[in-house]
């Protein structure tokens, strides 16, 4: 409470101050995180009641908040982008180096380099700190490298002769067996086939008029395997708003139960309806009956 209200009052020349003050408390009070702390609401309200002030933009106490942020959003790569996009924290060394581990994180070794050489173009303070991180950094990705390399010659130098299972083309045909009674070989690969360039091609020519006649691609496994998978372009995106942080828990005020009025139904209107006599007479035992006195 008394935080809130010296937000809420404060007249000083530095409102920064009384939100790190409140971040700060907050996580020493909390240290567990959870929903008591309601850490991610007050570092939502913090970068969003000073985004409009340019002289924070390169304070380091502003781009903590935001990375603390970063946290609490389920996508942090597009804080980041975002950051970047709007000038924030571009000549701090925390930006590039938070940045970087996240990728190194997922595997984006290459992206992660790239993001160090932005912050090293910039000259990003501490520079020394920056530096450093990096060289740690391709340290770990050449130890990584060296050791898949070690494992790809361990496979090939086991001293065992290397036989690859033959593979099946798709709808061959196939030489029969027997004079009296044909019948399809079991084993479908090798000299089993017949005519395999002209199966080949009469394949080819099919899909290409499949593909003609209906207006779609059909897939063709023999050329697919040869086609390596597609590699994805990043394209650049130009943020004006923050991504927003995670799904927040539903939490609703109490409020009293009797408020609403529950519509009138005919069931209840108080008029009772006659139940129609039966066409019939039901069967009860004559020892049922009780006796009346």
């Amino acid at each position: 409470r008394e935080f809130e209200s010296e937000i809420r009052f404060y007249s000083g020349d530095d409102p920064l101050d009384v939100w790190d003050r409140y971040i700060k408390w907050t996580e020493q009070t909390f240290p567990q995180g959870g929903k008591e702390s309601n850490l991610s609401a007050v570092l939502e309200r913090a970068v969003k009641a000073l985004n409009k002030q340019q002289r924070y933009y390169q304070d380091p106490r502003y781009l903590s908040l935001w990375l603390k942020f970063g946290n609490c959003c389920n996508e942090p790569l597009d804080l980041y982008s975002y950051l970047h996009s709007q000038e924030i924290g571009t000549t701090l060394a925390q930006l590039y180096i938070t940045w970087a581990e996240e990728l190194e994180a997922r595997g984006s070794f290459k992206k992660a380099d790239i993001i160090f050489q932005e912050g090293l173009n910039r000259k990003a303070e501490p520079l020394d700190k920056l530096q450093s991180h990096h060289r740690q950094f391709q340290t770990r990705v050449s130890r990584q490298t060296l050791l898949g390399l070690e494992e790809a010659t361990d496979e090939k130098d086991t001293g065992l002769p290397a036989t690859e299972e033959p593979q099946r083309s798709t709808l061959a045909d196939l030489k029969g067996r027997g004079k009296k009674k044909v019948r399809a070989p079991v084993s479908r690969v090798g000299d089993a086939l017949k005519a395999p360039n002209q199966n080949r091609n009469f394949q080819t020519l099919t899909s290409q008029q499949l593909s003609n006649n209906l207006g779609f691609a059909v897939f063709d496994e023999n050329s697919a395997s040869a086609s390596g998978p597609e590699i994805p372009v990043l394209m650049p995106q130009h943020w004006t708003e923050p991504p927003a942080p995670r799904a927040k828990e539903n939490d609703l005020r109490a409020g009293p139960w009797n408020s609403g009025r529950r519509p009138r139904s005919s069931a209840n209107s108080g008029v009772e309806v006659p139940c129609p006599m039966p066409s019939f007479t039901p069967y009860v035992e004559e020892s049922a009956q009780q006796q009346v006195m």
